[in-house]
């Protein structure tokens, strides 16, 4: 537990040698570690913290890192340029985002989240898009074919995007398939993709996979990443900004 704490993740025949012990002795300990909620096997590995993220709802998130959402929003806030036009995803933190406008100029936002048109509505100088479609109830935001269609018609300088997880081999993940496709069409309609994800998010996985880390241009997280992964981010020339 010392290693794994330490390094996040340690590879069983790591342990083998290390304990000097049979790899079925250390399979047992680590099954029964697991049954504690102590770690996560995967692969041949344990880790610290299980991986995969489930679906949960916007009231339930809502209540989840708010200090550091408002601190990461405040931030994105700060990269929207004068008679901007952007797209807002969906997600709490998107929400954060919202609330953090302050336009002293014409913005264009089109956004797949209720709440986030909700926000802005009290904005007069804010022209609001809001796309259609199916309602996902957990997150308050829209899915489907008919929200994808207006994005062939539209150009924007900015997506700020949730995402549920961002794992460095996976890539940036949600949990819902038909919002990730909807994210990749916002993605592909924007000059430039900002995630906005709180350090929770890292080394997590969503069930359905957005993008490589790659396709991503800029993260905004708050202070609790840790070094290795600012280092990590930092290699493959994505801008981080760690909101304090």
């Amino acid at each position: 537990m010392e290693t794994l704490i330490k390094h996040g993740s340690v590879l069983v025949s790591d342990l083998v040698t290390m304990l000097d012990v049979s790899a079925v002795t250390v399979r047992k300990d680590l099954t029964e570690l697991e049954k504690g909620d102590k770690l996560y096997r995967s692969h041949g590995k344990a880790v610290l913290i299980n991986p995969y993220i489930n679906n949960r709802s916007v009231n339930v998130k809502e209540k989840l890192a708010t200090d550091e959402k408002h601190a990461i929003g405040r931030e994105a806030a700060r990269l929207i340029t004068r008679d901007d036009s952007i797209a807002i995803a969906s997600g709490t933190t998107v929400h954060a985002l919202a609330r953090n406008i302050q336009p002293i100029h014409k913005l264009t936002v089109v956004t797949a989240s209720l709440a986030v048109s909700n926000i802005l509505s009290q904005h007069e100088n804010i022209d609001i898009i809001q796309l259609g479609g199916v309602l996902r109830h957990s997150s308050l935001s829209v899915v489907g074919e008919y929200a994808s269609d207006i994005l062939d018609k539209c150009s924007f300088s900015k997506l700020f995007l949730g995402v549920d997880g961002i794992d460095m081999d996976f890539g940036i993940t949600t949990t819902d398939m038909r919002e990730a496709t909807l994210n990749q069409k916002m993605m592909a309609a924007a000059q430039k993709t900002i995630v906005l994800a709180d350090s929770s998010k890292f080394g997590r996985r969503g069930f359905a996979k957005i993008a490589d880390i790659d396709a991503v241009d800029i993260i905004i997280t708050d202070a609790g990443i840790s070094p290795k992964m600012v280092s990590k981010i930092e290699d493959l020339g994505i801008e981080l900004i760690i909101a304090q």
